[in-house]
């Protein structure tokens, strides 16, 4: 609820999470009221069910260039899409190799799985990357060896923009036999994700960072590629995730593909301007303040920048008393205390990283919203700089 201080809500956070489009709610409703059958039974009720399940398998094959649409197994979501595509991998080259290379900044639901299999006598490496968040591609043909089996790099980051060249990653992957898996759950929807044409041999999808339910996933499985399942059960999704599919969930999956390969062209140009405008008017009023990630190659949607002397944390709060909100970063990691794994990686010190905020706009936002942020942001940031003990001298005057 907003505060006291003011009746206003805007929302820019949708890197933690996207509402709902009201059209994928439409298509929603029938599969949670009147049309419940199971699509592993062999009467109407469940033959409705199959044949829905398929349509949206078909629209989010084809929102990525797909070959066929058997190649999308749905989830649970982008941490189960991200785990099933490395330990499935994994365990399943285990013979042929033990060694997977990914980078420094990428999810947890990726960093997380390539330490754990570490416990289970694989090795990992972590890439480095530069300033603005680009993975070295000279490290990773050093790094690549015969035993490499699978290499996991971001499409883009939800965290600082930056947009990985994904065509030169495939080509060293697959110069020595490595599967590629590609995390796309922040660039999905916003920039054209072609998997034929960028040799990508796994990709994790998110339906709620689309404008679809929460709770929902997919992962792209090139033909041929065979991986060990994670979930044994009935042998839903061809055997390689057992379980009851969340039909209500997937059709809203389904259909929130759907809209973002009609309307991504256009809104992904919106959204550019008013990024552009976003951190152009904040950089250009507010001393010491600095963009994160590449100032051309990121994400439409993506503005993260951060001010010295001060913490994000304080930002945040006082833009949230004005009714605004915003991030420190993936959702997944503001629970601890401690600096961004991404922020470090690409260089920034502690008190640097702490200093920093993420904006990211989605569909209902508006020029008007963000010039209200860019109008109250010199007053926030100068008011906390002033009570800041990192603050020099001439900048509390």
């Amino acid at each position: 609820m907003p505060n006291q201080t003011t009746t206003r809500r805007i929302y820019f956070d949708h890197t933690a999470g996207k509402p709902i489009d009201s059209r994928v709610i439409e298509v929603m409703l029938p599969y949670m009221t009147s049309s419940y059958g199971n699509p592993s039974s062999i009467h109407a009720f469940s033959q409705e069910a199959k044949q829905t399940l398929e349509e949206a398998r078909e629209k989010i094959a084809k929102l990525i260039n797909a070959e066929s649409k058997e190649s999308i197994v749905f989830t649970s979501g982008a941490t189960e899409s991200n785990n099933m595509a490395i330990k499935g991998v994994a365990y399943r080259n285990k013979n042929r190799g033990n060694h997977i290379i990914t980078s420094s900044i990428e999810h947890m639901s990726v960093i997380n799985p390539c330490k754990f299999l570490t416990t289970q006598g694989f090795k990992a490496t972590f890439l480095p990357v530069d300033q603005y968040g680009f993975v070295s591609l000279k490290k990773l043909e050093e790094e690549l060896t015969s035993e490499t089996t699978l290499i996991s790099i971001m499409y883009a980051s939800g965290e600082i923009g930056t947009i990985q060249p994904m065509k030169e990653i495939s080509k060293i992957a697959h110069s020595k036999n490595a599967f590629l898996h590609v995390d796309a759950t922040a660039a999905n929807g916003q920039i054209p994700i072609n998997v034929q044409n960028d040799g990508i041999d796994l990709l994790t999808i998110s339906s709620n960072d689309m404008y679809g339910p929460k709770g929902v996933g997919a992962l792209y499985i090139k033909k041929g590629i065979r991986i060990e399942p994670l979930i044994q059960g009935g042998g839903q999704e061809k055997g390689i995730r057992s379980g009851t599919e969340n039909i209500p969930g997937i059709v809203g999956f389904g259909k929130a593909a759907e809209i973002a390969q009609k309307e991504m062209s256009v809104e992904s140009k919106r959204l550019e301007k008013l990024r552009d405008k976003f951190i152009k008017g904040l950089l250009d009023q507010i001393p010491y303040s600095f963009l994160n990630g590449h100032p051309t190659k990121r994400l439409p949607d993506n503005v993260a920048v951060r001010f010295s002397f001060i913490e994000g944390e304080s930002i945040l709060l006082s833009l949230d008393m004005m009714g605004v909100a915003a991030s420190s970063g993936s959702a997944c990691t503001t629970k601890t205390l401690e600096p961004s794994h991404v922020l470090l990686a690409i260089g920034l010190k502690h008190e640097e990283a702490h200093g920093s905020v993420l904006f990211t706009l989605g569909r209902q936002n508006t020029k008007e919203e963000v010039d209200y942020v860019i109008d109250i942001m010199p007053d926030i940031i100068k008011r906390l700089r002033k009570i800041s003990p990192l603050t020099p001298k001439e900048l509390k005057e």
